[in-house]
């Protein structure tokens, strides 16, 4: 039985905890936020004590902790759980800052302790579906690659300010995405931005409405398409042309009756949003995670990985600032 602490009360530690909770093989035993009422009501929900950070790490009989607290905290707590000897867990993205992040992957490359980077939605069944027939061919080789991630409101100017822009908050899942599909970093990235969805997000320096291409070295070619409103719900599709095929994962939608009338034919809305969307993803996630720790094999989201979608994130910004396709160099990833 794993025993897990859980860094981070808010929204997404809410789904973490649901999913510790329900494996069999993993308990929650503790769980710790800055904000205390958001420990104790988590602590409350689940029968779980509220520690501190400190008394979270030094206790040897923590195997893991999962890290949902804010970006900026990241790359601080992989550091100090895997130097208690914790297996982390850890929310995407590594950091803000992508020397940051390198410096965290050089400090924890000889704890020997495992580190995953939760990009939840390689475990979302449908591209997983997916990507297992991209890998066994059934489509030849991939050329082509198209993500469609549109959210169904933006979020508060407030947070856009802290999220490190839309790219490192939203499309850096998408990175993470196509990097997988494609398997590997591409060679370029060129990125257009504009505020359209609201202002106070342009006024705060970021984006809301995006365009992304990706080219590969040997010319394969990823575009991601992101915008922070889509006012019929969460728009997650993706498709992938290939030299003999073509596969599609569209979206999962409220149901699946089609209403057929003289007035023509109308079918129900795309899931609200990513905690309808992705629940089961992020249960899938949290037993690859512990199958991992128990078997002592490779985790299936490395921090490399995640380091590998924040260097597409740093290139994109840099991009739709200058109006010029960036260089994704090796040396950017500390490769």
């Amino acid at each position: 039985m794993m025993k897990v602490a859980l860094l981070g009360a808010g929204r997404i530690g809410q789904v973490h905890a649901r999913a510790i909770a329900a494996h069999p093989d993993s308990e929650l035993v503790a769980v710790h936020d800055v904000v205390t009422a958001a420990a104790e009501a988590l602590g409350s929900a689940h029968g779980i004590e509220v520690r501190t950070l400190d008394e979270i790490l030094a206790d040897a009989s923590i195997d893991a902790v999962l890290i949902a607290t804010s970006t900026d905290t990241h790359s601080d707590l992989i550091e100090r759980a895997t130097a208690a000897g914790k297996a982390v867990l850890c929310e995407k993205p590594v950091d803000l800052s992508l020397d940051r992040a390198l410096a965290c992957e050089s400090r924890t490359s000889a704890s020997g302790q495992p580190i995953m980077i939760g990009f939840n939605r390689r475990f979302d069944p449908n591209f997983a579906a997916l990507k297992a027939a991209l890998d066994a061919g059934e489509i030849g080789k991939p050329e082509l690659l198209s993500i469609t991630s549109f959210d169904p409101a933006p979020p508060p100017v407030a947070y856009v300010k802290v999220s490190g822009g839309l790219f490192r908050d939203m499309t850096i899942h998408d990175f993470d995405m196509a990097c997988w599909m494609m398997g590997g970093a591409p060679a370029r990235v060129m990125a257009v931005g504009a505020s359209l969805v609201d202002p106070g997000i342009g006024a705060a320096g970021d984006v809301d409405t995006a365009v992304v291409t990706l080219t590969w070295a040997d010319g394969r070619i990823a575009v991601i398409k992101n915008s922070r409103r889509a006012g019929y719900g969460y728009d997650q599709r993706l498709e992938v042309l290939g030299s003999k095929g073509l596969l599609q994962a569209e979206n999962v939608l409220e149901n699946t009756v089609t209403r057929m009338t003289e007035a023509g034919s109308r079918r129900a809305k795309p899931l609200h949003f990513f905690l309808e969307r992705y629940m089961r993803a992020y249960e899938l996630e949290w037993a690859a995670f512990v199958d991992a720790w128990r078997n002592k094999t490779p985790m299936p989201v490395s921090l490399s990985d995640g380091i590998t979608a924040l260097a597409c994130a740093e290139a994109a910004t840099r991009s739709q600032r200058s109006g010029e396709a960036v260089a994704l160099t090796p040396e950017m990833m500390g490769r």
